[in-house]
């Protein structure tokens, strides 16, 4: 007998040009497997719908749709990553109008990464927190002043508005969602099915400084190269600013304007910035690397270390250093004995073709 099929939500997952394809089909798998792992009941089945809606010239269609036959009814849209940078995305009006349509009629609207730019071409975070990939916070926030930007963020769910940071980040917005519909227990089951870890919070762990040395201004660019060459080195404000020949005071506002940064904060980023290199490439001791950028006090570049990177030193080196702990955060054994039962449900699984699931 067919189970009757209760429908928690239908997500609708936007492709527009250029968009990333793989995260809209990984998306729709992520929502299937946490269909297949909700509790269900003897005669109806509870299940997260998903639809694809394609711009047009003409409008936003419906290209596919895995409970067809039924009124669409959108709880949720997602602007998924670009695979092109920010700056080569075109203008998406169409695309806007159906968002900002949809958000109206009471769904939540969602981006991922560079899909930001098409959210934010609604208006609606005008004034409302949201997140992009760190590297293009700097042109969303130039392209869209008013947004309250907190790009540290890899997930800032804010009720009516959800945005997630890295181009990968659509696996910690999909299990967002699950565990917002189906509960959290079926989010870790989901997240230990798919070997992936549940939904993060920060991208300060994945970012890089990238200095600035575009800005025109050679007084400051000579200032940055001498940091640049002699990091280690004690550095004094009155010192950087005889070097650039400027006074105290001159010199703090036009460094800042340069590079987005006091002095101090410049050189707290190259440093740290070095000691992450040596601490994913050598098996050096943190006492030695902290020496090496700078630090004769150990204990303020820990703290300065955590505070940067949202990790201490030695958490650091285990996740992304030469050592044999990397990358083991989810073993494969503890996943597969992770919840009562699983190899039994697994065994159970009945996966309809991958055909029926793709665009």
């Amino acid at each position: 007998m067919d189970r009757k099929v209760n429908l928690v939500a239908e997500i609708g997952l936007l492709i527009y040009p250029d968009c990333q394809l793989s995260a809209v089909n990984g998306l729709t798998d992520l929502f299937r497997i946490a269909n297949q792992w909700a509790p269900q009941q003897r005669e109806v089945m509870r299940a997260i719908r998903v639809s694809h809606w394609q711009v047009q010239d003409d409008g936003v269609d419906c290209v596919w749709d895995s409970h067809p036959g039924r009124e669409h009814r959108l709880g949720y849209i997602i602007a998924p990553p670009s695979i092109v940078m920010p700056a080569d995305m075109k203008p998406m009006p169409t695309a806007a109008a159906w968002m900002l349509q949809q958000h109206a009629s009471g769904a939540t609207a969602c981006s991922v990464c560079a899909g930001a730019f098409v959210l934010a071409e609604t208006g609606l975070i005008d004034g409302r927190r949201a997140t992009t990939h760190w590297a293009f916070s700097d042109e969303l926030a130039t392209r869209y002043p008013r947004i309250e930007l907190a790009a540290e963020k890899l997930v800032i769910d804010d009720g009516d508005i959800m945005t997630a940071g890295g181009i990968l980040a659509w696996t910690d917005l999909g299990l967002t969602l699950v565990e917002r519909l189906m509960g959290p227990g079926v989010m870790l089951a989901t997240a230990r099915f798919l070997l992936i870890d549940p939904p993060r919070r920060n991208q300060a762990l994945y970012r890089t400084f990238i200095p600035k040395f575009d800005h025109g201004d050679a007084a400051v660019l000579s200032v940055q190269h001498h940091i640049h060459a002699d990091l280690a080195t004690a550095h004094e404000i009155a010192e950087l600013a005889a070097r650039a020949g400027l006074t105290e005071r001159t010199f703090l506002r036009r460094f800042t304007k340069a590079t987005g940064l006091r002095p101090t904060e410049y050189l707290q980023q190259v440093r740290v910035m070095k000691a992450r290199d040596a601490l994913e490439t050598t098996n050096q001791p943190i006492e030695q690397i902290a020496w090496s950028v700078g630090y004769s006090d150990v204990t303020a570049f820990r703290r300065v270390f955590h505070r940067l990177t949202s990790l201490p030193p030695g958490q650091y080196r285990h996740r992304f250093g030469p050592t044999e702990g990397r990358g083991q955060d989810y073993p494969i054994e503890a996943a597969k004995s992770s919840s009562a039962g699983i190899a039994q449900q697994l065994n159970g699984l009945e996966i309809p073709p991958a055909s029926s699931w793709r665009i």
